[in-house]
């Protein structure tokens, strides 16, 4: 089985894109992240006449999730049952996996209240996947918007007193982590950068300025049947790409 997450920044804008690489990807499963699509705009006629089943959290311009699956899309769940109002998290079992979309709030500033709101959301989720049965496969995949270690960043200095890298953002990771999960694409390659987002501006991708923040955590159960994770760079080359790269974990039969 082939798990991706990609944050696609407007699936609007992004769809020719999105479609071409599903068709040339043979992905089963796809988290997406920032579709900025209401429900209603959502391609869920399109998706279907490429295999897939989807399920989507929109709001608007703004945020939005989904899950897209050609192994089966059951009990699905939008957001944590909280108030709170960004479409940000969508859950659902596929193929026997539970699976979770996130896009992680950005964090802004270190003295902004949405800094706050980022780490209370990060233990929320935190909170969900500490009370999952013990015996759940589970992927939990998306835009975390915190570049786990200084090996994700592409100069740490560049950084320092900035959201993504302070020592609370990568506790709120660790804690994930301490859940009993496992950070697979970084297992699978511990001393490469596999940068997946890079700034539009100043060339970045070409000088290969990035980070490393779009990121799937799995089970120890999955990790023992992981052949691999990785960056699918090709996707942030070409014209009007997102400033994202999907990151995909290849999973032996479940």
């Amino acid at each position: 089985m082939k798990i991706a997450t990609w944050n696609v920044n407007s699936l609007t804008a992004r769809w020719p894109r999105v479609e071409d690489w599903l068709r040339s990807r043979d992905v089963d499963v796809l988290l997406v992240q920032e579709t900025k699509q209401t429900d209603a705009k959502f391609p869920f006629d399109a998706l279907r006449d490429l295999g897939y089943e989807s399920a989507h959290y929109g709001q608007g311009q703004w945020n939005g999730v989904a899950i897209l699956s050609r192994v089966g899309l059951e009990d699905v769940v939008r957001g944590f049952g909280n108030d709170d109002p960004e479409a940000r998290f969508i859950g659902a079992t596929c193929g026997g996996i539970r699976v979770y979309s996130c896009y992680v709030p950005n964090g802004r500033a270190l003295d902004n209240p949405h800094y706050q709101y980022k780490l209370e959301w990060l233990e929320e989720l935190r909170r969900l996947l500490r009370t999952r049965p013990p015996d759940q496969l589970v992927v939990v995949g998306g835009d975390f918007n915190v570049a786990p270690s200084d090996l994700d960043v592409y100069d740490p200095s560049a950084f320092e007193g900035a959201t993504h890298v302070s020592a609370q953002e990568r506790a709120a990771i660790e804690g994930l982590l301490d859940t009993g999960l496992v950070d697979i694409t970084r297992e699978q390659h511990p001393d490469e950068p596999c940068f997946s987002w890079w700034d539009y501006r100043n060339g970045s991708f070409r000088r290969g300025w990035g980070l490393r923040i779009d990121l799937l955590l799995v089970d120890r159960e999955l990790a023992s049947r992981v052949r691999d994770s990785y960056v699918d760079r090709d996707a942030r080359k070409g014209e009007k790409p997102s400033d994202h790269a999907p990151v995909i974990v290849e999973v032996n039969d479940v």
